[in-house]
């Protein structure tokens, strides 16, 4: 069984940054898949930005491509996503999930899923 923990969510305002943490127990990651969603009020999850933990391969959604950086420290279990540049349209509750297979955008196809964590951006 996997524990996902997300932390570093907040209150930021526009054009600042953030980097959330995602730290796993249970067993190590190591043919995972990790995704980073967003969900904002009145929406559905969204995904956002995903990598291939084995070989650090990534993907981002168009609206945050060059502003958020997904990466993975494999001795601490643990995934990140660096935001910078955060717009307004960026608040939401973030989570991290974990699934076994490889790259998928649908919420369903993940198995573990972290708490969430809010980050806030104010204009």
């Amino acid at each position: 069984q996997v524990q996902l923990v997300e932390s570093g969510g907040g209150l930021v305002q526009a054009g600042g940054s953030l980097r959330l943490s995602c730290k796993a127990s249970g067993r190590p990651f190591s043919r995972d898949y990790i995704g980073w969603f967003r969900q904002a009020p009145g929406k559905e999850r969204e995904f956002v930005a995903g990598i291939r933990w084995i070989e650090s391969t990534t993907y981002y959604i168009p609206p945050v491509k060059g502003r958020f950086t997904i990466s993975r420290d494999n001795a601490k279990n643990t995934a990140y996503l660096q935001m910078n540049d955060l717009k307004p349209e960026d608040t939401a509750v973030y989570y991290c999930a974990a699934r076994s297979k490889g790259y998928s955008s649908r919420a369903n196809d993940y198995d573990y899923w972290g708490q969430g964590t809010q980050v806030t951006v104010s204009s």
